[in-house]
């Protein structure tokens, strides 16, 4: 580890834990976290703001300027960029996206030691889109050039070293629209013979029949690594362990823990009450979540397998103190469990 991975918990340095665990947020930039992540006057009059709107209802976001992410990384070793989701990085005739301009744009503030996750865009992974008011099939579903040219070598490209994770995230499916498992396996497996080899694979399946063994031998063949995701239909994230055996299957070394919303809770419901981002909300911290992911910190470490635990803000209302929650169990356990 570096010299600035020290342990400060209630200072929300979170860097020291332990040299397997690598802990994250979902985005960044939050206003929210000032005083928490961020210094109150290093941004005073340098805080955009953004309409947002979820289920109707009109947010507005208080937002920080990129090289905020130097100050994130004194307290974070990794972190998942989720902008990616959106939009490719170039366009079909290969002119750079808003998108490859803000990913260079962090690559300017990034030190060695710094990692990033980020999310493959949707275009690529999601069987169905959403446009003009309904869900469409998505034509370049799994399209494995789309994804080297438009995707895969330019974030290679900006990122470099910095460049640790790549997560495919499918939506879920209903069950009158789901394929079985053995075709999504068979789509996966073509797909991922096709694209590049890179250890940094990870995909979450946000549908729970999916998570069965044709799938999994699939990931396990490629050598990508399974998501395990506290979202609202999955089923809890040791209960989606066990499903794949509870094996670790990127063949990296690594694991993505994401804790996205409740279970049972709506993105629009998990968004609104969490908003504007900056207090726990009780109500919305699960226990059991807390205590499953520093299982899943322990287990890892055990099989030597680094960790990362990506927090986001509809976890439990502010990610920062949330991360806090996991950070003192950990110590607890380990305390009590010593390796």
């Amino acid at each position: 580890m570096s010299n600035r991975d020290t342990l400060n918990i209630e200072g929300f340095q979170f860097r020291g834990l332990d040299p397997h665990v690598f802990m994250g947020t979902a985005s960044d930039r939050y206003a929210g976290w000032l005083g928490q992540i961020y210094s109150e006057q290093r941004y005073a009059g340098r805080i955009s703001r953004r309409k947002k709107t979820i289920g109707g209802t009109a947010f507005l976001e208080d937002v920080l300027p990129v090289e905020s992410v130097e100050e994130y990384f004194q307290h974070f070793r990794v972190l998942e960029l989720d902008f990616t989701f959106y939009r490719l990085l170039l366009e079909e005739g290969g002119e750079p996206t808003q998108n490859y301009h803000v990913l260079q744009k962090y690559r300017q503030y990034l030190q060695e030691g710094d990692n990033i996750i980020l999310k493959v865009p949707q275009v690529i992974c999601a069987q169905k889109l959403w446009r003009r008011g309904q869900f469409v099939p998505n034509e370049g579903y799994l399209n494995s050039e789309t994804f080297r040219r438009q995707f895969y070598e330019p974030a290679v490209d900006i990122l470099g070293f910095a460049l640790t994770g790549l997560i495919f995230e499918q939506e879920y499916q209903r069950k009158k629209d789901r394929a079985s498992p053995e075709a999504v396996a068979a789509d996966l497996d073509t797909f991922f013979q096709e694209i590049p080899k890179d250890d940094r694979y990870h995909i979450e399946l946000r549908t729970e029949p999916y998570l069965a063994s044709p799938v999994f031998d699939v990931l396990e063949k490629h050598g990508v690594g399974q998501v395990l995701s506290h979202w609202t239909w999955l089923p809890s994230i040791e209960k989606q362990f066990a499903k794949s055996g509870r094996r670790f299957l990127n063949s990296g070394g690594q694991s993505i823990v994401r804790l996205m919303t409740p279970r049972g809770t709506r993105y629009e419901e998990a968004y609104a009450k969490a908003h504007p981002f900056d207090a726990l909300v009780d109500e919305m911290l699960n226990p059991g979540m807390v205590r499953e992911t520093v299982e899943l910190m322990r287990t890892a470490i055990d099989h030597g397998v680094r960790i990362n635990i990506i927090v986001n803000n509809r976890a439990g209302g502010n990610a920062p103190l949330v991360g806090q929650q996991i950070a003192r169990r950990f110590l607890e356990m380990s305390e009590a469990s010593p390796s």
